[in-house]
């Protein structure tokens, strides 16, 4: 799976909402736009082109950039990784350290009682 750090992330969340986006209108887009540099953003489409996360088509004298990776696809490898460094593999640890450290909401269990119900269901 394709690395993807944080900043350049940024720019991909931008991407995955819209494209294909020119190098400004995803500086536009970003959180805090006039915060981040233009040679910044460039770098970061840069390298996330080298890295083939995404794509660049020419339109006129400008490049159109969209995401070759999948949001959901990019989630599920890096909180596998997570898991997988911090918590041998096992979500029930991780989710027994937030609950511990009070980061659970009550509608975070709430919708973690139902998705259990819910597999409970399917292995019926």
């Amino acid at each position: 799976m394709i690395r993807i750090s944080e900043a350049e992330a940024v720019v991909m969340e931008v991407l995955w909402e819209r494209h294909p986006l020119s190098a400004d209108e995803v500086i536009t887009r970003l959180p805090g736009g006039n915060e981040w540099a233009e040679a910044t953003v460039k770098t970061l489409l840069n390298r996330l082109l080298n890295k083939g996360a995404i794509r660049a088509d020419k339109d006129g004298r400008r490049y159109l950039y969209s995401p070759l990776v999948q949001r959901d696809a990019w989630l599920l490898e890096e909180s596998s990784s997570l898991i997988e460094r911090l918590f041998d593999g096992r979500v029930a640890p991780l989710v027994a350290h937030f609950s511990l450290h009070q980061r659970l909401s009550r509608d975070d269990v709430a919708e973690l009682r139902k998705l259990l119900e819910e597999l409970d269901d399917d292995q019926h």
